[in-house]
């Protein structure tokens, strides 16, 4: 077996993982209409993926007011818990492992995507910049549209908030989950209460760094209460370069990203949670993350740790056997290839990526890819 660090089970949780492989949460826009539901067809696309160790859904909306893009699907009303279930079952009858990732937008969004036309929510009414929400204009067909000038959310509002994220978590719980994964990365509503760029709030949620980390913090006790910490991980992704203060499914870059993240990551450990994700930099030519981070991530948590950002099965074996990392996930060769742990085993070659087929559609792109043996 090549690559033998990814294949050594390990225990994540109450779980155990057959191996280090994940497949990250990948937005694919495919879920039915009317209702954001999840669908048979994304059912096959998860099963096709099961022999990864384990598995995070799409970014899936916790409240209508989450949605910024077209199409993606939801765990807040039961037609859509009913329908992950579809997936949950189909995921644990090939002996899968699978998450779901709870997402809020926040000012990442467009008036035509909220609930009667409204604006926005986000810690404070900053619109966002370089970056783009994605709307129908038709049946099955849409455009990018710049995110709508957002309102800034009443402390009552963000509380309930709060409950919001919780109720999902036992929503994932009760259609099957495994467990379930914060997203508080890519510039959406927890990163733009983390990041001083998007939080200009003067309350008890705005100012400090302290503060800015409340809205995580409170999420993070209220999930765990709900599903417990040992089924709950959280999504970052600390960016340490680029002058871009926006980068769509990018992130948000702080002027120390060690110390914010560092002290983000210090409240997981308060809390227990199973596992950090770490999502690097992901376009052409990105510097890595420094080696002095990952070892104040390893020096400051006792969860697993799961990096992902172009990873090759190289690159990633390295990392695991230095000890800065216990989990590798890898995005586009997963969506070509959806027996990606068999291909990195045997040292096979990999399927392309169609990019044109990423987003949208139907079967073409989705569960249409062949496996090696195909």
């Amino acid at each position: 077996m090549k690559h033998a660090a990814l294949f050594t089970p390990i225990d994540m949780g109450r779980i155990t993982l057959k191996n280090r492989i994940v497949l990250p949460p990948l937005t694919r826009q495919r879920s039915a209409q009317p209702g954001d539901i999840a669908t048979d067809l994304m059912a096959t696309y998860y099963r096709q993926r099961a022999g990864a160790g384990f598995m995070v859904s799409e970014g899936t909306q916790i409240e209508p007011r989450g949605q910024g893009y077209a199409w993606t699907p939801g765990i807040y009303s039961q037609a859509q818990i009913d329908g992950w279930r579809k997936v949950t079952e189909a995921v644990h009858a090939e002996g899968g492992v699978i998450f779901a990732q709870l997402w809020h937008v926040g000012r990442v969004s467009h008036n035509a995507l909220q609930p009667d036309g409204q604006a926005p929510v986000a810690p404070s009414a900053i619109q966002a910049q370089k970056v783009k929400a994605f709307i129908q204009t038709g049946p099955g067909v849409g455009e990018l549209v710049q995110p709508s000038l957002p309102r800034a959310l009443e402390l009552a509002e963000i509380r309930d908030l709060v409950g919001q994220y919780a109720q999902a978590a036992r929503n994932a719980i009760d259609a099957g989950f495994d467990g379930v994964e914060i997203h508080s990365a890519n510039g959406y509503l927890v990163n733009q209460f983390i990041s001083a760029h998007s939080n200009q709030r003067d309350d008890a949620y705005g100012g400090s760094l302290e503060n800015r980390l409340r809205f995580l913090r409170e999420i993070v006790d209220a999930v765990a209460a709900a599903v417990g910490a040992d089924r709950l991980g959280v999504r970052f992704t600390p960016l340490f370069t680029g002058t871009d203060q926006d980068r769509v499914y990018i992130g948000l870059v702080e002027e120390d990203p060690h110390t914010t993240y560092i002290e983000a990551i210090k409240v997981l450990e308060a809390a227990g949670v199973a596992y950090v994700s770490i999502a690097e930099a992901d376009w052409d030519n990105a510097p890595d993350l420094p080696e002095s981070f990952r070892r104040d991530v390893r020096a400051n948590f006792s969860g697993k740790i799961l990096y992902a950002g172009r990873y090759t099965a190289e690159r990633g074996e390295r990392l695991i056997e230095a000890g800065l990392a216990d989990l590798i996930a890898f995005g586009r060769p997963f969506i070509a290839n959806p027996d990606l742990p068999e291909r990195i085993a045997n040292g096979w070659p990999l399927n392309p990526l169609d990019p044109a087929t990423v987003y949208g559609g139907a079967e073409k792109g989705l569960t249409d890819y062949p496996t090696y043996s195909d």
